[in-house]
Protein backbone atom coordinates (compact mmCIF):
# COMPACT_ATOMS: atom_id res chain seq x y z
CA UNK A 1 0.00 0.00 0.00
CA UNK A 2 1.56 3.80 -0.91
CA UNK A 3 1.09 6.80 0.55
CA UNK A 4 -1.61 8.69 -0.87
CA UNK A 5 -1.26 11.59 1.40
CA UNK A 6 1.73 13.79 1.59
CA UNK A 7 4.59 13.17 3.31
CA UNK A 8 3.81 15.95 6.56
CA UNK A 9 1.10 14.11 7.39
CA UNK A 10 2.96 10.90 7.90
CA UNK A 11 4.49 10.29 11.29
CA UNK A 12 5.54 6.58 11.61
CA UNK A 13 5.54 5.48 15.58
CA UNK A 14 8.90 4.16 16.87
CA UNK A 15 8.76 0.31 16.44
CA UNK A 16 5.29 0.77 13.43
CA UNK A 17 5.41 -1.56 10.77
CA UNK A 18 4.90 -1.01 8.28
CA UNK A 19 4.56 2.68 7.35
CA UNK A 20 1.09 4.31 7.87
CA UNK A 21 -1.16 5.08 5.43
CA UNK A 22 -2.25 8.45 6.81
CA UNK A 23 -2.70 10.33 9.85
CA UNK A 24 -5.73 11.30 11.41
CA UNK A 25 -5.19 14.20 12.88
CA UNK A 26 -2.39 15.30 9.98
CA UNK A 27 -2.50 18.95 8.68
CA UNK A 28 -4.49 18.39 6.09
CA UNK A 29 -7.47 16.35 7.86
CA UNK A 30 -7.10 19.40 10.52
CA UNK A 31 -7.59 21.81 6.92
CA UNK A 32 -10.31 19.86 5.34
CA UNK A 33 -11.54 17.13 6.86
CA UNK A 34 -14.55 16.56 4.64
CA UNK A 35 -11.56 16.57 1.80
CA UNK A 36 -9.10 14.36 3.23
CA UNK A 37 -11.64 11.60 4.39
CA UNK A 38 -12.42 11.67 0.83
CA UNK A 39 -9.30 11.19 -0.52
CA UNK A 40 -8.43 8.07 1.48
CA UNK A 41 -11.57 6.63 0.70
CA UNK A 42 -10.97 6.66 -2.95
CA UNK A 43 -7.34 5.74 -2.58
CA UNK A 44 -7.17 3.95 0.36
CA UNK A 45 -10.46 2.53 1.45
CA UNK A 46 -8.93 0.79 4.91
CA UNK A 47 -5.90 2.43 5.61
CA UNK A 48 -3.87 1.83 8.73
CA UNK A 49 -2.87 4.80 11.20
CA UNK A 50 0.24 5.79 12.94
CA UNK A 51 -0.29 3.60 16.15
CA UNK A 52 -1.08 0.44 13.96
CA UNK A 53 -5.08 0.85 14.22
CA UNK A 54 -7.15 1.03 10.64
CA UNK A 55 -9.72 3.04 9.45
CA UNK A 56 -12.26 1.64 7.01
CA UNK A 57 -13.74 4.69 4.70
CA UNK A 58 -16.10 3.33 2.32
CA UNK A 59 -19.27 2.01 2.85
CA UNK A 60 -18.50 -1.14 1.56
CA UNK A 61 -15.90 -1.88 4.30
CA UNK A 62 -17.50 0.06 7.13
CA UNK A 63 -21.33 -1.62 6.16
CA UNK A 64 -19.30 -5.03 6.76
CA UNK A 65 -17.64 -4.10 10.10
CA UNK A 66 -21.01 -2.41 11.00
CA UNK A 67 -23.16 -5.61 10.52
CA UNK A 68 -20.33 -8.16 11.69
CA UNK A 69 -20.26 -7.53 15.34
CA UNK A 70 -18.76 -10.78 16.55
CA UNK A 71 -15.65 -10.21 14.22
CA UNK A 72 -15.41 -6.26 15.45
CA UNK A 73 -16.26 -6.48 19.01
CA UNK A 74 -17.66 -3.21 20.26
CA UNK A 75 -16.05 -3.75 23.38
CA UNK A 76 -13.32 -1.37 23.14
CA UNK A 77 -13.47 0.80 26.55
CA UNK A 78 -11.93 -0.44 29.71
CA UNK A 79 -14.90 1.75 31.10
CA UNK A 80 -18.19 0.19 31.00
CA UNK A 81 -20.04 1.25 28.83
CA UNK A 82 -24.32 0.18 28.32
CA UNK A 83 -24.86 -0.94 25.41
CA UNK A 84 -22.52 0.34 22.82
CA UNK A 85 -19.81 -1.26 24.67
CA UNK A 86 -21.31 -4.49 24.87
CA UNK A 87 -21.76 -7.36 22.69
CA UNK A 88 -23.92 -10.34 22.15
CA UNK A 89 -26.79 -11.25 24.46
CA UNK A 90 -25.77 -8.90 26.91
CA UNK A 91 -25.84 -6.14 24.62
CA UNK A 92 -29.60 -7.82 23.91
CA UNK A 93 -30.52 -7.38 27.24
CA UNK A 94 -29.61 -3.87 27.95
CA UNK A 95 -30.75 -2.63 24.21
CA UNK A 96 -34.32 -3.78 25.77
CA UNK A 97 -33.85 -1.69 28.91
CA UNK A 98 -33.02 1.12 26.38
CA UNK A 99 -35.23 1.09 23.81
CA UNK A 100 -37.97 1.33 26.44
CA UNK A 101 -37.39 5.10 26.41
CA UNK A 102 -37.50 5.91 22.55
CA UNK A 103 -40.66 4.08 21.63
CA UNK A 104 -43.44 6.19 18.98
CA UNK A 105 -45.45 6.73 22.06
CA UNK A 106 -43.01 8.23 24.33
CA UNK A 107 -41.86 10.40 22.03
CA UNK A 108 -44.81 11.77 20.87
CA UNK A 109 -45.77 12.15 24.30
CA UNK A 110 -42.34 14.46 24.97
CA UNK A 111 -42.96 16.41 21.79
CA UNK A 112 -45.12 19.20 22.88
CA UNK A 113 -42.34 20.18 25.50
CA UNK A 114 -39.51 19.96 23.28
CA UNK A 115 -41.16 22.05 20.61
CA UNK A 116 -41.74 24.28 23.54
CA UNK A 117 -38.04 24.44 24.89
CA UNK A 118 -37.36 25.06 20.84
CA UNK A 119 -39.84 28.44 20.57
CA UNK A 120 -38.80 29.73 23.89
CA UNK A 121 -35.15 29.27 22.91
CA UNK A 122 -35.62 30.98 19.22
CA UNK A 123 -37.94 33.86 20.75
CA UNK A 124 -34.69 34.79 22.92
CA UNK A 125 -32.62 34.99 20.16
CA UNK A 126 -31.85 38.77 17.95
CA UNK A 127 -34.32 38.56 14.92
CA UNK A 128 -32.93 40.02 13.06
CA UNK A 129 -29.31 39.41 13.98
CA UNK A 130 -26.30 36.62 13.47
CA UNK A 131 -26.06 33.86 15.96
CA UNK A 132 -23.76 30.72 15.99
CA UNK A 133 -26.30 27.93 14.96
CA UNK A 134 -23.62 25.43 16.97
CA UNK A 135 -23.89 27.87 19.69
CA UNK A 136 -27.85 27.82 19.43
CA UNK A 137 -27.95 24.35 19.65
CA UNK A 138 -26.23 23.07 22.37
CA UNK A 139 -28.10 25.72 24.41
CA UNK A 140 -31.41 24.07 22.75
CA UNK A 141 -29.85 20.39 23.30
CA UNK A 142 -28.94 21.37 27.03
CA UNK A 143 -32.63 22.61 27.84
CA UNK A 144 -34.47 19.82 25.81
CA UNK A 145 -32.26 16.92 27.35
CA UNK A 146 -33.61 18.70 30.90
CA UNK A 147 -36.96 18.71 30.17
CA UNK A 148 -36.84 14.90 29.16
CA UNK A 149 -34.43 13.95 31.84
CA UNK A 150 -36.13 15.79 34.51
CA UNK A 151 -33.23 18.01 35.45
CA UNK A 152 -33.26 21.15 37.46
CA UNK A 153 -32.75 24.22 34.61
CA UNK A 154 -30.03 25.78 37.05
CA UNK A 155 -28.16 23.13 35.73
CA UNK A 156 -27.93 24.60 32.17
CA UNK A 157 -25.08 26.72 32.18
CA UNK A 158 -22.68 24.05 34.18
CA UNK A 159 -23.85 21.47 31.14
CA UNK A 160 -22.69 23.82 28.54
CA UNK A 161 -19.57 24.48 29.77
CA UNK A 162 -18.78 20.86 30.61
CA UNK A 163 -19.85 20.11 26.76
CA UNK A 164 -16.73 23.01 25.87
CA UNK A 165 -14.41 21.17 28.21
CA UNK A 166 -15.19 17.78 26.72
CA UNK A 167 -14.74 18.55 23.04
CA UNK A 168 -11.58 20.40 24.55
CA UNK A 169 -10.55 17.13 26.46
CA UNK A 170 -11.12 14.78 23.38
CA UNK A 171 -9.43 16.84 20.82
CA UNK A 172 -5.85 17.32 23.10
CA UNK A 173 -5.94 13.31 23.24
CA UNK A 174 -4.58 13.58 27.19
CA UNK A 175 -5.85 10.93 28.64
CA UNK A 176 -5.67 12.12 32.38
CA UNK A 177 -7.41 15.44 31.06
CA UNK A 178 -10.64 13.52 29.22
CA UNK A 179 -10.63 11.07 32.81
CA UNK A 180 -11.71 14.53 34.52
CA UNK A 181 -14.09 15.89 32.46
CA UNK A 182 -15.51 12.40 32.55
CA UNK A 183 -15.28 12.33 36.42
CA UNK A 184 -16.80 15.58 36.66
CA UNK A 185 -20.04 14.57 34.43
CA UNK A 186 -20.05 11.04 36.35
CA UNK A 187 -20.61 13.27 39.33
CA UNK A 188 -23.75 15.52 38.10
CA UNK A 189 -25.32 12.38 36.98
CA UNK A 190 -24.59 10.82 40.40
CA UNK A 191 -26.06 13.84 42.61
CA UNK A 192 -28.81 13.73 40.63
CA UNK A 193 -29.51 9.71 41.06
CA UNK A 194 -28.44 9.70 44.98
CA UNK A 195 -30.87 12.71 45.69
CA UNK A 196 -33.78 10.57 43.49
CA UNK A 197 -33.00 7.63 45.79
CA UNK A 198 -33.07 9.39 48.96
CA UNK A 199 -36.07 10.56 48.22
CA UNK A 200 -37.64 7.29 47.50
CA UNK A 201 -41.18 6.90 47.14
CA UNK A 202 -41.86 10.92 46.84
CA UNK A 203 -38.80 11.01 44.09
CA UNK A 204 -39.80 13.08 41.09
CA UNK A 205 -41.82 11.30 38.53
CA UNK A 206 -39.27 11.57 35.18
CA UNK A 207 -37.02 9.44 33.51
CA UNK A 208 -34.74 9.53 36.02
CA UNK A 209 -36.44 8.25 38.60
CA UNK A 210 -37.68 5.47 36.30
CA UNK A 211 -34.24 4.25 35.61
CA UNK A 212 -32.95 4.24 38.83
CA UNK A 213 -36.08 2.09 39.50
CA UNK A 214 -35.69 0.17 36.31
CA UNK A 215 -33.82 -3.66 35.86
CA UNK A 216 -32.16 -5.98 33.68
CA UNK A 217 -32.41 -9.52 33.48
CA UNK A 218 -34.84 -9.30 36.34
CA UNK A 219 -32.05 -7.11 38.67
CA UNK A 220 -32.52 -3.76 39.92
CA UNK A 221 -29.79 -1.79 37.18
CA UNK A 222 -26.70 -0.90 39.49
CA UNK A 223 -25.37 2.86 40.20
CA UNK A 224 -22.36 2.11 37.61
CA UNK A 225 -24.92 0.99 34.95
CA UNK A 226 -27.41 4.06 35.80
CA UNK A 227 -24.41 6.59 35.25
CA UNK A 228 -23.36 4.76 32.16
CA UNK A 229 -26.62 4.70 30.67
CA UNK A 230 -27.18 8.52 31.83
CA UNK A 231 -23.63 9.49 30.61
CA UNK A 232 -24.64 7.28 26.93
CA UNK A 233 -27.32 9.70 26.27
CA UNK A 234 -26.73 13.01 27.80
CA UNK A 235 -22.69 13.58 27.61
CA UNK A 236 -22.56 12.29 23.90
CA UNK A 237 -25.90 13.59 22.75
CA UNK A 238 -25.19 17.07 24.04
CA UNK A 239 -22.34 17.59 21.69
CA UNK A 240 -23.92 15.86 19.04
CA UNK A 241 -27.33 18.18 18.83
CA UNK A 242 -24.99 20.74 19.05
CA UNK A 243 -23.17 19.74 16.14
CA UNK A 244 -26.47 18.56 14.19
CA UNK A 245 -27.77 22.20 14.37
CA UNK A 246 -24.84 23.75 12.82
CA UNK A 247 -24.97 21.56 9.70
CA UNK A 248 -28.43 21.72 9.11
CA UNK A 249 -28.66 25.44 9.78
CA UNK A 250 -25.17 25.76 7.80
CA UNK A 251 -26.90 23.91 5.06
CA UNK A 252 -30.28 25.78 4.78
CA UNK A 253 -28.95 29.29 4.92
CA UNK A 254 -26.72 28.19 1.86
CA UNK A 255 -29.93 26.52 0.01
CA UNK A 256 -32.63 29.34 0.00
CA UNK A 257 -35.15 27.17 -1.96
CA UNK A 258 -34.73 24.09 0.63
CA UNK A 259 -35.85 27.15 3.28
CA UNK A 260 -39.37 28.12 1.00
CA UNK A 261 -39.66 24.50 0.62
CA UNK A 262 -39.49 23.91 4.24
CA UNK A 263 -41.24 26.79 5.19
CA UNK A 264 -44.51 25.82 2.65
CA UNK A 265 -45.35 23.22 5.40
CA UNK A 266 -44.18 19.12 4.74
CA UNK A 267 -44.71 16.63 7.26
CA UNK A 268 -43.14 15.13 9.86
CA UNK A 269 -42.03 12.15 7.54
CA UNK A 270 -40.72 14.42 4.80
CA UNK A 271 -38.70 16.71 7.38
CA UNK A 272 -36.87 13.61 9.13
CA UNK A 273 -35.86 12.92 5.42
CA UNK A 274 -34.16 16.26 4.83
CA UNK A 275 -32.60 15.99 7.89
CA UNK A 276 -30.95 12.78 7.25
CA UNK A 277 -30.04 13.73 4.19
CA UNK A 278 -28.28 17.02 5.33
CA UNK A 279 -26.22 15.30 8.17
CA UNK A 280 -25.58 12.58 5.23
CA UNK A 281 -23.52 14.98 3.29
CA UNK A 282 -21.66 16.53 6.29
CA UNK A 283 -22.03 13.71 8.48
CA UNK A 284 -20.51 15.15 12.18
CA UNK A 285 -20.55 11.82 13.66
CA UNK A 286 -17.26 11.21 12.60
CA UNK A 287 -16.59 7.41 13.62
CA UNK A 288 -16.64 4.64 16.07
CA UNK A 289 -14.23 2.43 17.54
CA UNK A 290 -14.45 -1.59 16.84
CA UNK A 291 -11.97 -4.26 17.62
CA UNK A 292 -10.96 -7.32 15.76
CA UNK A 293 -11.74 -10.56 17.56
CA UNK A 294 -10.17 -12.71 15.26
CA UNK A 295 -8.20 -12.35 12.28
CA UNK A 296 -9.89 -10.92 8.49
CA UNK A 297 -9.19 -9.64 5.31
CA UNK A 298 -10.92 -7.02 4.03
CA UNK A 299 -10.79 -4.85 1.12
CA UNK A 300 -6.85 -6.48 0.22
CA UNK A 301 -5.58 -5.49 3.75
CA UNK A 302 -4.33 -8.18 6.76
CA UNK A 303 -6.21 -6.94 10.11
CA UNK A 304 -4.96 -9.48 12.96
CA UNK A 305 -6.94 -10.14 15.91
CA UNK A 306 -6.77 -7.34 18.70
CA UNK A 307 -6.11 -5.07 15.78
CA UNK A 308 -7.65 -1.19 16.62
CA UNK A 309 -10.68 -0.08 13.96
CA UNK A 310 -12.42 2.97 13.42
CA UNK A 311 -15.79 3.44 11.57
CA UNK A 312 -15.48 6.34 9.39
CA UNK A 313 -19.25 7.12 8.88
CA UNK A 314 -18.42 10.31 7.68
CA UNK A 315 -16.33 9.00 4.79
CA UNK A 316 -18.73 5.85 4.12
CA UNK A 317 -22.01 7.94 3.57
CA UNK A 318 -20.08 10.32 1.24
CA UNK A 319 -19.01 6.94 -0.82
CA UNK A 320 -19.49 7.99 -4.51
CA UNK A 321 -19.98 4.20 -5.77
CA UNK A 322 -23.00 4.30 -3.01
CA UNK A 323 -24.34 8.10 -3.49
CA UNK A 324 -22.72 9.00 -6.69
CA UNK A 325 -21.91 12.89 -6.23
CA UNK A 326 -21.76 12.85 -2.52
CA UNK A 327 -23.31 16.28 -2.23
CA UNK A 328 -26.61 15.88 -3.98
CA UNK A 329 -29.34 16.25 -2.27
CA UNK A 330 -31.71 13.00 -2.93
CA UNK A 331 -33.04 12.04 0.59
CA UNK A 332 -35.41 9.16 -0.75
CA UNK A 333 -32.59 7.56 -3.26
CA UNK A 334 -30.12 7.96 -0.72
CA UNK A 335 -32.24 6.73 2.44
CA UNK A 336 -31.73 3.10 2.52
CA UNK A 337 -27.85 3.71 2.42
CA UNK A 338 -27.65 6.68 4.90
CA UNK A 339 -25.47 5.58 8.01
CA UNK A 340 -25.59 8.39 10.21
CA UNK A 341 -27.45 6.88 12.49
CA UNK A 342 -24.84 3.57 12.20
CA UNK A 343 -26.53 0.93 11.30
CA UNK A 344 -26.97 -3.16 12.62
CA UNK A 345 -27.59 -4.21 16.07
CA UNK A 346 -25.57 -1.46 17.44
CA UNK A 347 -27.53 1.27 15.44
CA UNK A 348 -28.41 4.71 17.58
CA UNK A 349 -31.35 3.78 20.42
CA UNK A 350 -31.68 7.48 20.20
CA UNK A 351 -32.27 8.05 17.09
CA UNK A 352 -35.84 8.89 17.52
CA UNK A 353 -35.42 11.69 20.26
CA UNK A 354 -32.20 13.36 18.37
CA UNK A 355 -34.78 13.47 15.20
CA UNK A 356 -37.69 15.01 17.28
CA UNK A 357 -35.14 17.25 18.76
CA UNK A 358 -33.67 18.45 15.59
CA UNK A 359 -37.01 18.63 13.84
CA UNK A 360 -38.33 20.96 16.63
CA UNK A 361 -35.59 23.03 16.44
CA UNK A 362 -35.40 23.79 12.47
CA UNK A 363 -39.01 24.25 12.71
CA UNK A 364 -38.81 26.97 15.19
CA UNK A 365 -36.03 28.73 13.97
CA UNK A 366 -37.60 28.76 9.93
CA UNK A 367 -41.12 30.11 11.93
CA UNK A 368 -39.55 32.94 13.68
CA UNK A 369 -37.34 33.63 9.96
CA UNK A 370 -37.96 34.91 6.67
CA UNK A 371 -34.46 33.65 5.68
CA UNK A 372 -31.59 32.41 7.32
CA UNK A 373 -28.30 33.27 5.89
CA UNK A 374 -24.58 32.85 5.47
CA UNK A 375 -22.59 35.30 7.68
CA UNK A 376 -20.59 37.07 5.52
CA UNK A 377 -18.44 38.80 8.46
CA UNK A 378 -17.93 35.66 9.86
CA UNK A 379 -16.13 32.59 8.29
CA UNK A 380 -17.47 28.73 9.41
CA UNK A 381 -14.61 27.51 11.23
CA UNK A 382 -14.59 23.27 11.00
CA UNK A 383 -14.38 21.17 14.17
CA UNK A 384 -11.67 18.87 14.21
CA UNK A 385 -11.66 14.85 15.02
CA UNK A 386 -12.65 13.24 16.60
CA UNK A 387 -15.59 15.41 16.04
CA UNK A 388 -17.32 16.57 12.96
CA UNK A 389 -19.34 19.69 11.49
CA UNK A 390 -18.35 22.91 12.51
CA UNK A 391 -17.07 24.14 15.74
CA UNK A 392 -18.18 27.77 14.88
CA UNK A 393 -21.15 28.18 12.25
CA UNK A 394 -22.55 31.85 11.98
CA UNK A 395 -25.50 32.69 10.41
CA UNK A 396 -27.52 35.50 9.95
CA UNK A 397 -31.50 35.35 10.92
CA UNK A 398 -33.55 37.61 9.04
Amino acid sequence: MTEHLPTDELSTAPGTTPAPDWNPRGPRVRRDPLAAYDEMRGHCPVARGPAGDWTFFSHAAVTTAALDDRTFSNGVSRFLQVPNGLDGPTHTAYRAVVDRYFTPERMRALEPAVERVATELVAGLDVPGAVDAVAVGARFAVRAQCAWLGWPAELEDELLRWMADNHAASRSGDRARTAEVAARFDAIIRSLTDARRQAGADAPDDVTTELVRDRVDGRPLTDEEIVSLLRNWTGGDLGSMALCAGVVLSHLADHPPLQDRLRSGVSDRELNAVLDEILRIDDPFVSNRRVATEAVTLAGREIAAGDRVHLSWTAANRDPRVFGDPDDFAPERNAPYNLVWGIGRHVCPGRPLATLELRALTRAVLAATTSVDPDPDRPRERALPPVGGYAVAPVRLR
